[in-house]
């Protein structure tokens, strides 16, 4: 019951079936079982609330096998070390599930291709599918009910389990794609890898840009407008991070590795997201010199707005780097301040945007939460030691941030520099 579980959970629920819901964190489930989330997913609420008498919570896997067929495993498969999955809670479930065709496991959880055959060698009797799913965090129930596509991967010998969770998918009205196990559970790393590498394509070209004088919110414009392309993904800023493009870029990696193939385009992709980053530190010493026993205020801390998901975030890498280079870190996040309040023990969590920038040498924004459109910027420059704002996700109006006397840094965006 992490996020993909319990947007899956709600949502089917909603859909009129009945769910059993099962993790083994008994706070998490007597929380759930309360009707309070555990994630912060908008509409999450409103469908506990008003899904309460078809959702089941429980810890036990016998309420599970006893009152369902179709078992969607919904596990997180964090990266290694080495970079490839760690797939100890997949095998979790899978010992924990009997050898018999009454049930299949259908694999929500983003796994290796080749994963699906290597189960199916030790557990024959097990009708096998792969549902890969395709949730943006933040509007996550929007996507379930309104798929682009639904993605359903079987072998022989598990078609009856296919059909069974086509039938589930249909109403929803998004293009169904049967296929075999191994191309379902590759279709979703290759999409994942494809759209950070068009993060990271963009934010190569904002590098440029800054370079030769053009802007990069005018070229991703006119760049999106050819179909082939398309406009998503096309933001320039200071990378991508998150439970899913990381891990998936990582683990498609090594998965060509672990076969002998040098997938050296991902190579690029993970080295440029990882630069640009650092480029924020470069801007912010290009204007202050020495960030020593400078005060630097981040606004947002989740690694994208309307979630509290502090994984693999941006400001951890940011907050890390200013750090090291001697910086006192001061945040403010309207939601994720609890998740990043371990991850990030020496970062001042301030109360308020407010609270964030007071004493402060310089803002950078990270997340591009709406509430900071709204900030009175040119009372912010009054509290702060120096009137400096980077925009790390090109979120706000240039023109309005130096009119409020700052001195204002997008990305890949000349011109900008300076103050009204």
């Amino acid at each position: 019951m992490g996020w993909v579980g319990l947007v899956t959970a709600t949502c089917f629920a909603d859909l009129g079936h009945r769910v059993v819901a099962m993790d083994i964190n008994e706070a998490k489930i007597e929380s759930l079982r309360q009707g309070r989330s555990t994630i912060h997913e908008p509409g999450i609420d409103e469908l506990l609330a008003r899904n309460a008498e078809r959702l089941t919570f429980t810890t036990s896997m016998d309420d599970v096998l006893e009152r369902a067929r179709l078992l969607f495993c919904c596990v997180d498969t964090p990266p290694t070390y080495s970079g490839d999955a760690d797939l100890s809670r997949v095998r979790a479930v899978v010992e924990a599930l009997p050898d018999d065709s009454d049930h299949a496991l259908v694999m929500k959880s983003t796994v290796p291709a080749g994963t699906g055959r290597a189960i199916k060698r030790d557990r024959e009797g097990l009708a096998y599918v792969s549902c890969p799913e395709f949730l943006k965090e933040g509007t996550a129930i929007h996507d379930f009910m309104n798929p682009d596509r639904v993605v359903i991967g079987a072998d022989p010998g598990s078609e009856w389990a296919a059909d069974a969770v086509e039938e589930l998918y249909r109403p929803l009205g998004g293009e169904l794609v049967r296929t075999d196990v191994a191309s379902a559970e590759m279709i979703k790393l290759a999409a994942n890898a494809f759209l950070a590498t068009k993060i990271s394509f963009i934010n190569e070209i904002a590098n440029v840009c800054e370079e030769t004088g053009a802007d990069v919110m005018e070229v991703a414009r006119g760049m999106g407008l050819d179909k082939r392309i398309g406009p998503a993904f096309l933001r320039a800023g200071i990378g991508y991070g998150g439970s899913c493009f990381p891990k998936d870029v990582s683990a498609l990696k090594m998965l060509a590795g672990n076969t002998g193939y040098h997938f050296q385009l991902l190579n690029a992709v993970i080295e440029v997201n990882e630069l640009q980053k650092r480029r924020v530190v470069a801007k912010l010493e290009k204007h202050l010199g020495s960030l020593a026993d400078r005060r630097i205020a981040l606004l947002g801390l989740a690694f994208k707005p309307n979630t509290d998901d502090m994984r693999e975030a941006s400001s951890l890498v940011l907050a890390a780097r200013l750090e090291g280079e001697g910086a006192k870190v001061a945040a403010y996040d309207p939601i994720a301040e609890d998740a990043a309040r371990d991850l990030l023990p020496t970062v001042e969590m301030a109360d308020s945007a407010e609270d964030a920038v007071t004493g402060a040498d310089a803002v950078v924004l990270v997340t591009e939460w709406p509430e900071f459109l709204q900030l009175d910027w040119a009372a912010l420059r009054e509290r702060m030691a120096t009137p400096l704002v980077v925009d790390g996700r090109n979120f706000l109006d240039p023109e309005a941030i130096k009119a409020a006397g700052f001195t204002y840094e997008g990305i890949g965006r000349p011109g900008a520099n300076g103050t009204g």
